[in-house]
């Protein structure tokens, strides 16, 4: 196969990134405007984990039995009309259920996207396509917002959440023109239940059994992972309050960051052939807890510069690893399980750590806190690259169809 189908998947996705940047910076401008509140707008940040906790561990007993590839469009469409339904909202009661719908899409749209990506991509390309698709998404993080910004500025934050719902609509045509992998029996598919669901999670516990190393790694990333959510979560106030950066400083952090990711990602997407899984997954994994160490520690806009650039940078190198690792080791017919039973202990660990560090840092000082933070989290990822590294372990990051496992 070429890479004429990869490139529309890639298009897609790369469509629906920049969707999501735009309708970032238009939500936390319209639910600032409706309630003139700071907690309002952090609550946004809840909203998704919160409502993961209540879907994630039935949404792969859904996904799994179903195309991928029409979940994906069906959630592209509802994410695309709940968007346009947002400038209707009168309260913030309204706007935190239409969130609420698009948290939901999205718990459905991120296991079917990660499983359809390994279906219809041969494993020998895997490592390319999720490269290139750290290029788009790093590109997006720099091109949405502007954007965004752009037409709310010429237009409104209403036109522009209109507009921002036609990105969905293209990446859900697109998907159109992609071919159907699976052969869904219609009279096999069970029937949504608690029992089906009981089931479901038995297969999952099995597969973490049976694959206790491949559960080790993804959930030992997601675990690290967790403290850099906690970190980005109090970083406004940690760059405005305890740096002293303003607004603009800020701002201008935000983008120079997105370019060292763009750079990252490109230069990743172009020689990423010459790198092994591994090294992928612990230089960036080292490499970024490092550029948050910077940052715990930084007195300036310059140090603090430093710090993003890296960690930015190297992320991207993370993430394209840690995926087609995942895609390479679990099977495509469990995938979306196995997957939304993960993300459900992601969003369980996040809200409950979220917290704890929101009262920790009220309770003795944030420098403080987000420095342990940082040394708790490089410690960690230094601790995480040694396990990978062991010889024994290296048939689990071949790249092409023959494992050779010891």
């Amino acid at each position: 196969m070429g890479w004429k189908n990869p490139a529309i998947l890639l298009l897609s996705i790369g469509f629906s990134s920049i969707g999501d940047f735009i309708y970032l910076v238009a939500i936390n401008i319209i639910v600032y405007k409706l309630t003139g509140s700071a907690a309002a707008v952090a609550g946004l940040w809840i909203v998704g984990p919160l409502t993961n906790i209540f879907t994630k561990f039935w949404t792969g007993s859904f996904i799994d039995y179903r195309s991928k590839r029409k979940v994906i469009i069906v959630t592209y469409i509802v994410r695309s009309v709940f968007i346009c339904l947002i400038p209707f909202a009168s309260n913030m009661a309204f706007i935190y259920g239409i969130l609420v719908v698009l948290s939901v899409a999205k718990a459905f749209f991120n296991p079917s996207s990660m499983t359809y990506i390994a279906i219809l991509v041969p494993k020998e390309k895997r490592k390319r396509f999720n490269s290139i698709q750290s290029f788009t998404s790093s590109g997006a993080f720099i091109i949405g917002p502007v954007i965004g910004g752009s037409l709310i500025f010429i237009t409104s934050v209403e036109i522009t959440l209109w507009l921002n719902a036609f990105f969905f609509l293209i990446s859900a045509i697109l998907l159109f023109f992609l071919p159907e992998k699976e052969n869904i029996d219609k009279e096999s598919i069970p029937t949504l239940t608690i029992t089906q669901v009981i089931h479901d999670f038995t297969i999952v516990k099995k597969f973490m059994v049976n694959n206790k190393y491949v559960s080790f790694v993804y959930l030992g990333y997601i675990m690290i992972m967790i403290f850099s959510f906690a970190m980005d979560a109090q970083e406004v106030v940690f760059t405005q309050q305890v740096v002293g950066l303003s607004e603009l400083d800020y701002s201008l952090l935000i983008s120079i960051t997105g370019i060292g990711s763009v750079v990252g990602a490109f230069l990743l997407s172009v020689f990423s052939n010459k790198f092994s899984l591994r090294y992928m997954i612990c230089i960036g994994l080292i490499m970024m807890t490092f550029g948050y160490t910077i940052y715990a520690f930084s007195w300036s806009f310059t140090s603090i510069v430093v710090g993003f650039v890296i960690l930015g940078f190297f992320n991207v190198f993370l993430n394209a690893g840690i995926m087609t690792f995942y895609q390479n080791n679990v099977p495509t017919h469990v995938m979306g399980r196995v997957t939304s039973i993960y993300q459900f202990i992601q969003s369980v660990a996040q809200v409950k750590f979220l917290l704890f560090i929101g009262f920790i840092a009220d309770l003795i000082n944030l420098r403080l806190t987000i420095v342990a933070l940082a040394l708790v989290m490089l410690l960690s990822s230094f601790i995480f690259s040694v396990s990978i590294l062991k010889p024994s372990k290296k048939g689990f990051y071949q790249e092409d169809d023959i494992k050779k496992r010891n």
